[in-house]
């Protein structure tokens, strides 16, 4: 069982999607990765990756994309574990624009500064990080599904409808430059699987 089964359940109840593929189902090395995409009417798609070796290794990686023509952000998540010492939640509203400010009033403002997350660049000042040990991280719970039901309302009050995929051409050739976890993914699956994953499903659009 995942340690973030709860943030899963969560995000299927407050954006219920409908599983459309499973992209890759992988062995390397103990450990295993499934890659899925989602569809829902307001959104272009919802593209997971979950990660696990049944010891220390546990990751749910998540971007949902919506329909364009709103100006919306993406909402994602990277929910990483690596050992009982390392252990990152991140959630944030990530605007497909380069260097577009973004804050939603009501939730917390960054105030530190991390070596992935480069507040004001496709992420927003609310951008929520946290270390914790493995048995905390239902601790930022409830903060989850209040960013999450804000970011539902915001699609549902805009209905977008639009289907211009090179809105987010710039967001995901950022995040295949930022990517954290090609040189773990080709440690465990190899060059041409790993790179494949980012390229033709991570951030496609790129």
């Amino acid at each position: 069982m995942t340690i973030w089964q709860n943030y899963i359940s969560a995000y299927r109840s407050i954006l219920p999607m409908k599983i459309e593929d499973l992209w890759a189902g992988w062995e390397g090395k103990g450990t295993y990765l499934n890659a899925i995409t989602h569809s829902h009417p307001y959104f272009l798609k919802s593209r997971q990756v979950d990660i696990a070796d049944g010891k220390n290794v546990d990751i749910f990686n998540c971007i949902a994309y919506p329909k364009t023509g709103s100006n919306l952000p993406c909402f994602g998540m990277d929910l990483m574990s690596f050992s009982d010492k390392k252990v990152i939640v991140v959630f944030d509203f990530q605007h497909p624009k380069e260097k577009y400010p973004y804050r939603v009033e009501g939730l917390p403002v960054c105030t530190e500064e991390y070596r992935f997350f480069e507040k004001g660049n496709h992420f927003s000042d609310n951008i929520f990080v946290r270390y914790c040990k493995p048995n905390d991280v239902d601790e930022h719970l409830d903060m989850f599904i209040k960013y999450l039901t804000k970011y539902k309302d915001m699609v549902e009050l805009e209905k977008p409808t639009g289907t211009d995929t090179s809105v987010y051409k710039d967001f995901d050739a950022y995040m295949t430059r930022l990517d954290p976890v090609s040189g773990y993914l080709k440690s465990k699956f190899g060059k041409e699987k790993a790179e494949s994953l980012v390229n033709d499903f991570l951030f496609e659009y790129g």
